[in-house]
């Protein structure tokens, strides 16, 4: 008789490079789909958090709203989320992606808001002395004194998505989470610690990638703390 396979896949090892190895196709296309779902989630969000914090910035009364609305937002289970976002979207990735855009808002918009409103008044006043009208004001004078606070907002915002996108397994649009979801149904070890290691590569590595802008676009900063 031949004897059954002995390899980390027929034991159905936890750490396996067998399964990288046999899988490498399928595991490039959740990585592919994961980084797509978070990097565009994350600029739409960004896209619609920057005019809600200047919105709040300047006029004060909507700050109140904007804030409590977006905070109500992220306490929405993420499950109720994409129920409530099922009707008009469907199960497509367009339903994950408007789920996450939604969560981002909080994160983005209160550090967005926070950076403007740590902007010192007398740099505003000097730059409507020197003729800078409100739009100018805003694009070279509060948003760059704001980048900070803007990108530490942003790299939580994406490290949350990076983890958010694996429950769009439900819908079938999870990137790394649809291997994780169906390795914990099959019990399929390797499966399930290889998407979940690589989820945390994704995480770190995009984590110290804005890390890494944000200190090109705010060299002041790196001058302040020497």
């Amino acid at each position: 008789m031949t004897a059954p396979p002995d390899d980390c896949l027929a034991r159905n090892d936890w750490i396996c490079g067998a399964y990288a190895s046999t899988r490498s196709e399928i595991l490039t296309d959740a990585v592919v789909q994961h980084l797509q779902l978070t990097g565009v989630s994350v600029a739409l969000g960004l896209l619609l958090a920057l005019p809600l914090a200047v919105v709040a910035r300047r006029w004060r009364w909507a700050a109140g709203p904007v804030l409590g609305i977006t905070t109500v937002l992220y306490t929405i289970p993420a499950l109720a989320m994409f129920s409530l976002l099922l009707p008009v979207y469907g199960l497509s990735a367009a339903l994950v992606v408007a789920g996450l855009v939604l969560y981002s808002l909080t994160l983005l918009v209160r550090n967005i808001l926070a950076g403007l409103r740590a902007v010192p008044e007398e740099t505003r006043q000097a730059a409507r002395g020197l003729g800078y009208g409100p739009i100018r004001l805003l694009l070279t004078v509060e948003l760059p004194l704001a980048l900070p606070a803007a990108m530490a907002g942003l790299r939580i915002a994406t490290v949350s998505a990076v983890s958010l996108v694996t429950i769009g397994a439900i819908v079938g649009h999870g990137g790394l989470g649809n291997l994780i979801y169906s390795g914990m149904n099959t019990y399929f070890k390797a499966q399930v610690l290889t998407a979940s290691a690589l989820c945390v590569v994704i995480a770190v590595a995009a984590d110290l990638l804005l890390l890494g802008a944000q200190r090109l676009l705010t060299p002041w900063t790196r001058a302040q703390a020497a």
